[in-house]
C-alpha cells in the first residue's frame, strides 16, 4: 500500500535488474512445479500484504490458481521493486504502478501491464482540516511539504499548484513514512497520503484531514496499482499467462463484489501483519466502491488514452530516460506499455 518509495526506487531499476539477472533463474523463468500439471508462476509483492493485494489472496484461498493449472509462489517484498524482478526474470508477474512502470518501460525494462487493480489516483494532497490558511493548492506556496525523495513528486505538486493559480514554490523535506506523523503534529504543512490507507488511518486515529485531488486541478489520471508481467515470458507462455490473469481477475472481481468477506480472507491469511482489522475492512470497502471499476463497471481494463496522458506529462517534464540514463528525445508508443488481451470479458 505504501506508495511513498515508488519513484525513488524506480530510478534504480536498470542497475538492479542487471544485478538480479546475473543471479540466474531457469531458462524460461518458470518451470513445472512437480505437482501434477501445475505450472510454477512467481508473483512479486511491492510491500507487506495489504488491500492492494486482496484479490490475490482471495484467488489463493479459493483455489482459483490451482483450478487454472498454476502453482503460484508469492515473493515477499525484499527491497527490490517488483518491476526490477520482473525485468530480470526473477518473477513472471508482480505489482506495478502506472507512474513508475512508465519510467521502467521507457528505460527498456521488459515489462508490460496486464491489469489495472485501481483505476484512478489513490494519492491526494493532504493537509490538516484545521489549517485555515490552506483552502486549495495555490495556498501551498511557501509552505513545507513532507516528501519521499523522488524527483517526480515535486514536479507533480508544482504543476497542480500552478494549475490552481499559484507559483509552485514551496519548501520540501524528505521524511518517508514519517511524513504523516509530522503532518499530524504540525511540523509540516502537507504531504501526499494514499487515500485508501493513510487517509482511512487518519480518520481512525481522530486526525481530521482535507484533501486536494490532482485530477480536480487539470492533472492526468493514473492507474494507481497494476499487475505487470515479463514481456518475453508472456510471449513464450500465452496460455499460462491467460490462465494466470483470469484467475487473478476472478479473485479481484470477488473482492470488489464482496469487500467485507474478501477483507476477512486477507486478514485470515496475514494475521501477523494485518492487526488493525477496522482499517483493512474500511480500506477494502473504499476500494470496491470508488477505485476498482472503470466507467463501464468493468474490472482490470486500461486505455491508451490514460497511459498516454500521464506518460506525455512525464516525457514533457524530462522524467523519462533510456537505458543509459539519457532523457528520451522521442515520445514512446504508449500502446506497448499495457495490454488487455489476457483479461476475461
Amino acid at each position: 500500500m505504501k506508495r511513498t518509495r515508488r519513484l525513488a526506487i524506480a530510478v534504480a531499476i536498470g542497475v538492479l535488474g542487471s544485478l538480479l539477472a546475473a543471479c540466474g533463474s531457469d531458462s524460461d523463468g518458470a518451470s513445472s512445479s512437480g505437482s501434477g500439471e501445475l505450472t510454477k508462476v512467481r508473483f512479486a509483492l511491492d510491500w507487506t500484504p495489504n488491500t492492494n493485494h486482496t484479490g490475490l489472496y482471495v484467488a489463493i484461498a479459493k483455489g482459483y490458481f490451482e483450478d487454472a493449472g498454476i502453482d503460484l509462489e508469492v515473493l515477499p517484498y525484499n527491497n527490490s521493486y517488483p518491476d526490477t524482478l520482473i525485468d530480470a526474470g526473477s518473477a513472471e508477474f508482480g505489482i506495478g504502478f502506472q507512474d513508475t512502470t512508465t519510467v521502467a518501460i521507457a528505460s527498456g525494462a521488459k515489462v508490460e501491464s496486464v491489469m489495472a487493480l485501481i483505476q484512478h489516483w489513490a494519492t491526494a494532497i493532504g493537509v490538516r482540516a484545521d489549517d485555515d490558511d490552506i483552502q486549495s493548492p495555490k495556498d501551498l506556496d511557501g509552505k513545507t511539504y513532507a516528501g519521499f525523495g523522488s524527483q517526480s513528486e515535486g514536479k507533480i505538486l508544482q504543476t497542480v499548484i500552478k494549475n490552481d493559480g499559484g507559483t509552485g514554490d514551496f519548501k520540501s523535506v524528505t521524511l518517508g513514512t514519517s511524513a504523516y506523523e509530522a503532518l499530524y503534529s504540525g511540523k509540516v504543512d502537507f504531504t501526499v497520503p494514499f487515500m485508501t490507507w493513510e487517509g482511512i488511518e487518519a480518520d481512525l486515529r481522530g486526525e481530521p484531514m482535507k484533501y486536494f485531488k490532482y485530477t480536480d486541478y487539470g492533472f492526468p489520471d493514473n492507474y494507481a496499482v497494476t499487475v505487470d508481467g515479463n514481456t518475453d515470458w508472456m510471449a513464450d507462455h500465452p496460455d499460462v499467462t491467460k490462465a494466470f490473469v483470469g484467475a487473478l481477475q476472478k479473485g479481484y472481481e470477488y473482492a470488489q463484489a464482496n469487500p467485507d468477506d474478501a477483507a476477512q480472507i486477507l486478514i485470515d491469511q496475514n494475521k501477523d501483519v494485518l492487526t488493525n482489522t477496522d482499517l483493512v475492512m474500511k480500506s477494502q470497502e473504499m476500494l470496491a466502491a470508488d477505485y476498482m471499476l472503470d466507467d463501464d463497471g468493468k474490472f482490470g481494463t486500461q486505455t491508451e488514452e490514460q497511459w498516454a496522458a500521464l506518460g506525455k506529462y512525464y516525457y514533457d517534464q524530462g522524467l523519462l530516460t533510456d537505458a543509459n540514463g539519457d532523457a528520451l528525445t522521442e515520445e514512446p508508443d504508449w500502446s506497448t506499455f499495457f495490454t488487455d488481451e489476457y483479461l476475461s470479458s
